[in-house]
């Protein structure tokens, strides 16, 4: 049996330094087929990606989500946000998710999978759930990317609360969105790296 850790808390993690995020120099927006077609040969060249999903977000009882609406693929240095209106777009990233050679590892990834079968007819394969390895490891409860960040490089994720709750379907994605959606695939990537599971 694992020692028990303790996630840091919400108050010792503001105290920390700030995680060095990705910019927009470094996060592509691929929302065609040509563009999904450059960004899969060049996520084929890595083992592992970070992972995540943004769908819009439901404001009713029962009210069911059509997302997702766009798939976050990141390496150590780059991220992709593919937006899915484009059925081409959609197709290879269906394809992509479903490659086994390739880790994808996130947090929190039960709802985005669901999703994805349900909307993409695919089921992700070489999927690694961050908070498993982390309940592995010992601490007790979900870390969440924040809670990861801390433990493995003593810094502060930055997370918008506007950007997560915003329109992920809308076809123009604002400069915090597109930042917001690469930064959580990206951490993954970082946090997965530090952990030598890729």
């Amino acid at each position: 049996m694992p020692p028990k850790h303790l996630t840091p808390t919400k108050d010792e993690i503001a105290l920390l330094p700030e995680f060095g995020r990705l910019g927009l120099e470094h996060i592509t927006l691929v929302n065609s087929g040509a563009q999904a077609v450059e960004a899969c040969a060049a996520l084929r060249d890595h083992a592992a990606w970070g992972f995540d999903t943004e769908s819009k977000p439901t404001f009713f009882k029962d009210q069911l989500s059509d997302g997702p609406h766009i798939v976050q693929l990141a390496t150590l240095r780059h991220a992709w946000v593919f937006q899915l209106s484009d059925p081409t777009c959609r197709d290879l990233v269906a394809g992509l998710l479903a490659e086994a050679a390739h880790t994808k590892a996130g947090f929190g990834l039960g709802d985005d999978i669901s999703r994805i079968v349900s909307k993409l007819g695919v089921e992700p394969a070489s999927v690694l759930e961050l908070n498993s390895v982390y309940r592995k490891l010992g601490y007790r409860k979900d870390i969440g990317v924040k809670g990861a960040v801390a433990v493995v490089f003593n810094q502060r994720f930055m997370k918008s609360k506007k950007a997560a709750t915003s329109n992920w379907a809308n076809p123009r994605l604002s400069e915090s969105q597109l930042i917001y959606a690469a930064n959580d695939a990206y951490a993954a990537a970082r946090v997965l790296d530090a952990l030598k599971l890729g």
